[in-house]
């Protein structure tokens, strides 16, 4: 009777702790979206996080974009030959990078490189009791902490991932014309008709989204951190861990709204 009975209590256990931590997680959000819109503002503090999160991102993200473009083309080129279908190519790359691809990798890179700084940021502040002593100051630190960070990745991921799909469509541009003999004119006039506005409207979705839960993410795990450089670490692998499993899974739950499955 035990071996069957404990099994089933440590799934219980399991997942009550998830959904407290769940109930945690959007009584966070919540809060977090509370102050954004309540004053007083902190301007410069927003002023950095965007550009810690939108500036200094740029150039991990366009080098991932042009990449991820040019070895796109390549492979459809490869495997369309096969169906004598190699015309497909400038069409393949325009929605693969604007519905998935793009909105995707842009943040899984904002994810391995904000959502870690920003946790272990706060986290570090935490054990230093940095926060306490803005709360001493009588300065919420979900106010001037989270709020700017949040709201900066509300505004400037969305912008990165339209940035990304602009060098991910002209890096598969570049590799067709140059190495698997495109015409230029025609590769681009493809592209273009061939993307619809629910296309673009739905990778800009998707950003704004995934630099929510980036942001959020950094922010949860370096609030609740424990003590010390153990507890620091904890919580930087936890938030990109975490991040990286909620954008993916929040990437097909927005791919089934916007398109039927």
């Amino acid at each position: 009777m035990t071996l069957i009975l404990s099994p089933l209590a440590a799934l219980g256990r399991n997942t009550l702790a998830a959904l407290a931590m769940l109930g945690r997680v959007t009584l966070f959000m919540l809060s977090a979206f509370s102050h954004i819109l309540r004053p007083p503002f902190y301007p410069r503090e927003l002023l950095h996080a965007l550009l810690q999160v939108g500036w200094l991102s740029l150039p991990v993200v366009g080098l991932t974009a042009i990449f991820t473009g040019g070895a796109l083309a390549l492979q459809i080129y490869s495997g369309g030959a096969r169906f004598n279908a190699e015309a497909v190519v400038p069409q393949i790359v325009a929605i693969g990078m604007v519905r998935e691809l793009g909105p995707v990798l842009v943040g899984l890179m904002i994810a391995a490189r904000v959502t870690s700084s920003i946790a272990a940021e706060i986290a570090t502040m935490k054990v230093t009791e940095q926060i306490d002593a803005l709360t001493t100051l009588s300065t919420h630190p979900m106010k001037y902490l989270v709020a700017p960070r949040v709201l900066a990745a509300l505004i400037t991921v969305p912008i990165l991932v339209g940035i990304g799909d602009i060098i991910g469509i002209l890096g598969g541009y570049t590799v067709a014309v140059q190495n698997l003999g495109f015409n230029a004119a025609t590769y681009m006039q493809n592209t273009v008709n061939f993307l619809e506005a629910r296309d673009i409207i739905s990778s800009l979705v998707k950003g704004g989204v995934f630099g929510v839960i980036a942001a959020l993410m950094g922010c949860y795990y370096g609030m609740d951190s424990g003590r010390g450089a153990q507890g620091v670490g904890r919580a930087t692998k936890g938030s990109v861990q975490a991040a990286a499993v909620l954008i993916l899974a929040a990437n097909f739950i927005l791919t089934g709204v916007f398109f039927s499955i």
